[in-house]
């Protein structure tokens, strides 16, 4: 297979777009640690907040990218869980600070973002190759 450089009528796109909305991510990411204070990084909550934004750097990241004819998609139905157990999480927290439920769907929000990101980025590792 030829390189992609050698071939002069190939000319890569401008990563404008994507460089852009990274940096606002990242930008966005470091807001929330620097205007938190330490202790509420022991908070379940922080980790969901955190998780919250790197799975939106990434459905950004997708929706900016080109991929020409294959798409890959995020699991709705995993997402919409994952926010559903965040906001439990954050209510359960305003109901009563120390309860187990709070922890239990900060977990569960954790596990649905993470799981959702490892699908979109092994779909898109099938499409490299």
């Amino acid at each position: 297979m030829p390189n992609a450089d050698s071939n002069p009528g190939l000319v890569a796109k401008p990563r404008r777009w994507t460089i852009f909305a990274a940096g606002l991510l990242l930008l966005a990411l470091a807001l929330v640690v620097i205007y938190t204070s330490r202790g509420a990084f022991l908070s379940p909550l922080a980790l969901v907040v955190v998780a919250a934004i790197g799975l939106a750097a990434l459905l950004l990241q997708l929706r900016l990218r080109d991929n020409g004819s294959a798409r890959v998609h995020s699991p709705l139905w995993l997402n919409v869980l994952g926010i559903v157990f965040a906001v439990g999480a954050v209510v359960a927290d305003i109901m009563r600070p120390n309860s187990a439920w709070m922890f239990i769907a900060a977990l569960v929000a954790v596990f649905c973002f993470a799981i959702s990101g490892a699908i979109v980025l092994d779909g898109l590792r099938k499409n490299r190759s």
